[in-house]
């Protein structure tokens, strides 16, 4: 018997530009729940992130024919959520932009050692953990957005270094730099 053949990202995504709309679809259905998670820990509501999944797709949609194939095609959907989701929280705190760059990014200080615990576990496994993922949530929920968003993306979703610095239009050390800090503030406030 031999295996099925695995339609890749790309292939779906050309044949949805040429109006396969079953290849869309497929698409939708690989992505929606990563879109909808991701969405769901940037914005923190529930509503909000069907609202912002629904709108990814919709965008997605409407702009097949601009995939350039620099990123990949799960990395150009993520960046994609991410901009709408950024849109949900400038539109609920009234703000006009949300900075993600900070020159030198040395904005807040780094917690106290002795509240740090050591993890046994990645921070993947630690949500995993039902009664440890309210904990989590609540605690990824108080960190500074730009924290955030990296830890959101770098720990929780599996992006890497680079596609998150594309994500979020920062550099790779930048990324590197706010995703210690996420992890040192959330251990911090776990432990405590």
């Amino acid at each position: 018997m031999s295996e099925p053949v695995t339609t890749t990202d790309e292939q779906l995504l050309a044949r949805a530009g040429e109006g396969d709309f079953a290849a869309f679809q497929q698409l939708v259905s690989r992505f929606q729940r990563r879109v909808f998670g991701l969405a769901r820990r940037i914005v923190g509501q529930e509503q909000d992130a069907e609202d912002v999944t629904q709108q990814t797709f919709l965008s997605l949609l409407e702009h097949l024919e601009s995939f350039r194939g620099e990123s990949s095609v799960a990395t150009w959907i993520l960046k994609i959520a991410t901009n709408h989701a950024l849109k949900v929280l400038r539109k609920r705190r009234g703000l006009r932009t949300v900075s993600l760059d900070v020159p030198g990014d040395d904005g807040g200080s780094l917690p106290h050692p002795e509240y740090i615990a050591q993890w046994s576990r990645t921070p993947q496994q630690l949500l995993e953990d039902a009664e440890i993922q309210s904990l989590v949530e609540v605690a990824l929920q108080e960190l500074d957005e730009k924290y955030r968003l990296v830890f959101i993306l770098r720990d929780v979703e599996g992006v890497s270094t680079r596609e998150t610095a594309e994500l979020l239009d920062l550099s790779e050390s930048n990324v590197k730099v706010r995703l210690l800090r996420a992890r040192l503030m959330l251990r911090e406030r776990l432990t405590r």
